[in-house]
Formats: structure tokens, sequence, C-alpha cells
């Protein structure tokens, strides 16, 4: 069953041998870490979704809107972005790091390292190119199989907004990231499904916000007719320290 989902951002400075010491990532990591610490005592299950790179090699993406259980039993580093620092989304992970691991499963199993009990995570890894409906099925066939379990059941959702809000963001800048990042914001920070499923999968990939299909994801979780609890939905950090906005926060059904 599900308990709750904690939104995370996809983010190397997450971990200080990437970022250094900086006031602003110390703030993100810490809220990150609080945040997955509070789920680790609902749920020792975790299924994670994160959007894979856009034009991902074909031997990555196998012509596939989604992959399922993306690094299971595998280590992960984070050597590609600068130094060997290793992961794992579950205990039995061995043998060499699989470099080509997607950023959103190494900072997953980056984070769940940083809990005081053991987790598995079960990550799932949706194309940047998935449409809204195909994000929004995908989320709804996921909390079937959330719900289908008697085990207390986390969702963790690692993604980032948008990539060119300042001049010396990565994206550069771009002034129509402003209003798409306004709508993301306060989709996230009012748990509403509706308005993450409006986003517009274009405008968001043209101003760098690579989290859309994971949040339409959740989205999908979060939408269902039948039920009639409205989203409560927490916010820990909202900000947009280097010109890519980052979330963290906890949606309960």
């Amino acid at each position: 069953m599900l308990t709750s989902a904690v939104l995370v951002p996809s983010a190397p400075l997450l971990v200080p041998e990437l970022s250094g010491d900086s006031a602003e990532s110390a703030q993100v990591r810490a809220t990150a870490i609080a945040a997955v610490r509070r789920l680790s005592h609902e749920a020792v299950h975790w299924v994670g979704v994160g959007v894979g790179p856009e034009n991902a090699e074909p031997e990555n993406a196998a012509g596939e809107l989604w992959r399922s259980g993306v690094g299971r039993g595998q280590i992960g580093t984070f050597a590609g972005f600068g130094a060997d620092v290793r992961t794992s989304l579950d205990a039995d992970a061995a043998g060499e790091p699989l470099p080509s691991l997607e950023l959103c499963a190494l900072v997953a199993g980056w984070l769940r390292a940083r809990t005081d009990v053991e987790i598995t995570v079960d990550m799932h890894v949706v194309s940047a190119e998935a449409s809204v409906n195909e994000c929004r099925e995908f989320g709804q066939q996921l909390r079937k199989q959330l719900d289908s379990d008697n085990r207390p059941q986390g969702l963790l959702i690692v993604a980032d907004g948008a990539s060119t809000l300042t001049a010396k963001a990565p994206g550069s800048f771009d002034e129509r990231a402003a209003g798409v990042q306004s709508a993301i914001d306060d989709a996230l920070i009012a748990g509403d499904p509706e308005a993450l499923l409006a986003l517009d999968p274009e405008l968001c990939r043209s101003v760098g916000a690579q989290g859309r299909a994971a949040w339409q994801v959740l989205a999908g979780v979060f939408m269902d007719s039948s039920r009639s609890t409205t989203t409560r939905s927490v916010v820990d950090y909202s900000d947009a320290p280097f010109g890519v906005a980052y979330h963290v926060g906890t949606w309960r059904p």
C-alpha cells in the first residue's frame, strides 16, 4: 500500500564530493536527506521514478517509454560527474561499477544510503519523450502495483525543474522559464495532479525542465476518480539557487 511520495532533485550537487561545501548545496542536500529519512520510517520498499536523458543511446533506451528494475543488483558511480562516489539501489549490489547508470538512479541510490534502515529501491526510468497520456497511464499502473502489495510502499520521485532561469544557469537564460517553473511550483506545492498533467512537454523540454515526465507519472499515481480524498502536500524546499529549480517535498494520499 502506498504510504507517501517523496520528491527530490535529480542533481549531482546533493553529493558533497561533487558540489563542495557551498551553503546552497548544503541546504538542498539536508532537506532531501531529511525527507527520505522520514520516508524510510514509513516504508523500506520504495518505487523510484526518474527521467532518462534525451536522445538516449539505442542500447539504453531499447525503444521503450520506461524501463523497470534499473540498476537492480548493480553498483553505480558518479565518476562521470567528477568523483568516483559509488551507490546502489539495494543491499545485494555487487561487481564493478556500471558507468551508464542514469543520474536519477545514482541519486536515488545515494539517498537510500543516507537512511538509517536497509532500503530497497525498484527504479523506473521514464523516457524524456513520453507523452502526457503515457506518463499518466504508467502512473496509474504503478498505483495499482503499490496498492496490491500489503507491505508499506514508498514512492521516490527524482526530478528537476527548469535549468534556464538565470544567465548563469546550465541552459543559459530563457525568458519563458519563469512562467513554466511557476506553474510547476504551484502544482507541486498544491499537490495538484491535474495541473501537472497540463504541463506542455515541448515547452518544458525547451526550458530544460527535465523532470516533467516523472512529475506527470506522479500525477497518474495520485489520480483516481474512485478516491474522494485530496492529496496532502508538504513542501520542504522550493528554490533555484543555481538557475535550476529544485523541489523537496512529500505528497500523501
